[in-house]
């Protein structure tokens, strides 16, 4: 947006009392200051745990198979606290601001392969779709690291005990942040639709600079004096907000102490925020939108949904729903052209509830029973009526399993597994950390993860069951428009939480050679490929902590493993190939009669908006006679690094 505005952003003529207005200084500081605080159903001839996918069908019949000698797989390098309320309001200068001097910050690296080069200066100023998937994964794997450390009571006396703000806070004094420059309109990089669980990454990335205020706003020059424009707005349902349509929203503004118990309710008055609002009412610039959503069991959390560039199309005065004094109200509507994000929310949550008349609907569970949440089958793209018959198992049918070099056994655990309990083996095994947080989500990817099994003392719901305990989210089987079928969730997934296990046969080298020769590798997971190097987990630097191989990324596996999902599988055979996933592997291993067994199980690599199509990196089979990669199939995942072949 240009620097200088017409001679309409002088305020016209209006009931309202304007000569009451505050002059309200700018925050002249760009980086927030936190606070501290003080402190199958089977029956029948079906084996058990197993349900066929149509009600016909006889058993498979499943060959005895042998497994290759363990061995380790090798990773292969890529090629290439404010106090302001919840609809408070921050200002700062123009795009001028941002060259102010700031205090010297501790550099930042970051290789091709995702590990911390400098984010140049330019990048910090605006950034693109990479740096910003980039710093959201750094913020998480940080925040992840600290809930961490809390469950286990290993932060320092007195530290701040919200692992988000801390992050936040430690990001931002290290330059680890994208488009600091304010900006009317689009922030390069983040996407209509994009989700984001914690208030702090709208900040990191630009997108609305407010920790807590509902109003984001920016200084720019008039033809007569300098004055504010709101820039982007968080709709949470705090006040009185309301939602005409998918495109309109009736958004209340700021102040009045309105949902303040013990508060004494008053008029509203034009300054700050609202005084933000009203010239922009005027001046008809563009307003980032970011909806609060209320989602899951837990009703006090949110779930923040980017709808999107509106503009105010009128403004008046009125009187709180809730009695008491005046507020401001304020119509934005939606900038034609755009996708809506709104609109599929609310059609998930039909769907959810049973709605009876959804197009393309083939089968309401796909599972048959075998899953906890039902699987939806869907096709809106042809005629097809369903996938090759399978028989649908949420497992592994593991023929054989490695005997340990040393005799081992499951912990003596009571009720669950506490994190930081030394004397608990299965964290012992997991080199003293436990490896998920109090909520389920993984924390860091591991050369393995042990996970309690059927011979530890620990209740069944233990949190380091994550993987065993079956879906925790609506999963949908859908027709692609060419890629076949493809896996999908009705439920928003947060980054590091689980998805799924790859089950099926575990089978030998000798029969995937021949499904390959036979071109019928399809449904074949194999660990012995070569995969791309990422960074997921935290950066040890950032706590001061020095890195250990115990935090490597590169899996060790026993052994080889190859699991075919032809015959029998679960979801994760409709998992699709990209160059650019939003979902990885993990290798877990748990005990049962002193024997270890393998498995294959699925994360999200980062935020999953609801409907977005779920994929993993397939990586190359070796060529023969070599280690090089060799991709047989041809890549159809359209990504910007999409690198031509798979498999």
């Amino acid at each position: 947006m240009e620097e200088r505005l017409g001679q309409n952003s002088v305020p016209a003529s209006h009931p309202i009392d304007k000569y009451k207005i505050l002059d309200v200084k700018p925050i002249r500081s760009m980086i927030p200051v936190f606070s501290m605080p003080p402190q199958g159903s089977a029956s029948g001839e079906y084996p058990s745990g197993f349900t066929p996918f149509f009600p016909f069908g006889g058993p498979q019949q499943t060959p005895s198979r042998g497994v290759a000698t363990p061995a380790p797989l090798r990773a292969y390098r890529a090629r290439d606290t404010d106090g302001f309320n919840d609809h408070g309001a921050s200002y700062s200068r123009d795009s001028q601001s941002s060259k102010r001097k700031h205090g010297k910050r501790t550099p930042v690296v970051l290789t091709d392969s995702g590990f911390l080069v400098g984010i140049t200066p330019d990048l910090r100023e605006d950034g693109n779709r990479d740096v910003v998937n980039l710093i959201l994964m750094t913020f998480d794997a940080f925040r992840r690291r600290l809930c961490q450390l809390e469950d286990a009571k290993e932060l320092i006396a007195g530290s701040i005990k919200r692992a988000d703000l801390k992050a936040c806070n430690t990001l931002m004094m290290k330059g680890i942040r994208t488009n600091m420059r304010k900006r009317v309109g689009v922030v390069p990089g983040v996407e209509i639709g994009d989700i984001f669980f914690f208030r702090m990454e709208l900040c990191i990335v630009g997108l609305h600079s407010q920790s807590m205020g509902g109003i984001d706003a920016m200084h720019v020059r008039g033809e007569s004096e300098e004055e504010t424009l709101a820039v982007s707005i968080v709709s949470s349902g705090e006040y009185d907000d309301e939602a005409e349509d998918d495109d309109v929203i009736i958004y209340t503004g700021q102040g009045g102490n309105f949902n303040k118990k013990g508060k004494h309710v008053k008029d509203q008055k034009l300054q700050r925020g609202n005084l933000a609002l009203d010239r922009s009412s005027r001046q008809h610039n563009e307003i980032r939108v970011i909806r609060g959503i209320r989602e899951g069991v837990n009703q006090n959390s949110k779930i923040y949904v980017y709808d999107g560039l509106y503009k105010i199309q009128d403004s008046w005065m009125d009187r709180a729903k809730s009695g008491g004094g005046g507020v401001f109200k304020y119509k934005l509507v939606k900038v034609p052209g755009q996708a809506s994000a709104i609109a599929i929310w609310k059609s998930v949550q039909k769907w959810k509830s049973g709605f009876p008349s959804r197009t393309g609907l083939i089968l309401a569970d796909l599972s048959s029973g075998a899953e906890s949440i039902p699987v939806t089958l869907v096709n809106d793209v042809d005629n097809e009526k369903a996938p090759a018959f399978f028989t649908y198992f949420h497992s592994l049918r593991h023929p054989k399993s490695f005997s340990l070099m040393q005799p081992s056994h499951g912990c003596n655990c009571t009720k669950a597994c506490i994190p930081g309990d030394v004397n608990c083996a299965c964290i012992v095994k997991n080199g003293g950390d436990f490896p998920y947080t109090g909520n389920g989500i993984l924390v860091g990817r591991k050369q393995l993860v042990y996970e309690c099994g059927p011979t530890c003392q620990c209740f069944p719901n233990c949190k380091n069951r994550a993987s065993q305990t079956g879906l925790k989210h609506h999963l949908e089987v859908f027709k692609t428009k060419d890629r076949g079928w493809g896996l999908r969730s009705l439920d928003p997934i947060r980054s590091g939480s689980f998805i799924c296990e790859y089950a099926g046969e575990v089978i030998d080298k000798a029969k995937l050679s021949q499904l390959v020769m036979e071109r019928d590798d399809d449904y074949v997971f194999d660990t012995t490929h070569i995969f791309d190097t990422f960074k997921w987990n935290y950066e040890p630097r950032l706590l001061e902590e020095e890195s250990t191989n115990d935090a490597s990324e590169d899996y060790a596996l026993p052994y080889p493993l190859i699991i075919s999902a032809k015959i029998v599988g679960n979801v994760a055979r409709f998992m699709n190939h990209s160059c650019s996933p939003n979902v990885f592997w993990q290798p877990v291993i748990y005990e049962e009669n002193n024997q270890s067994f393998l498995h294959v199980a699925f994360f999200a690599l980062r935020h999953i908006p609801p409907m977005t199509e779920l994929t993993y990196d397939y990586g190359f089979s070796r060529d023969e006679g070599s280690n090089a990669p060799k991709g047989r199939k041809k890549c159809l995942c359209g990504s910007s690094k999409c690198r031509g072949s798979y498999g």
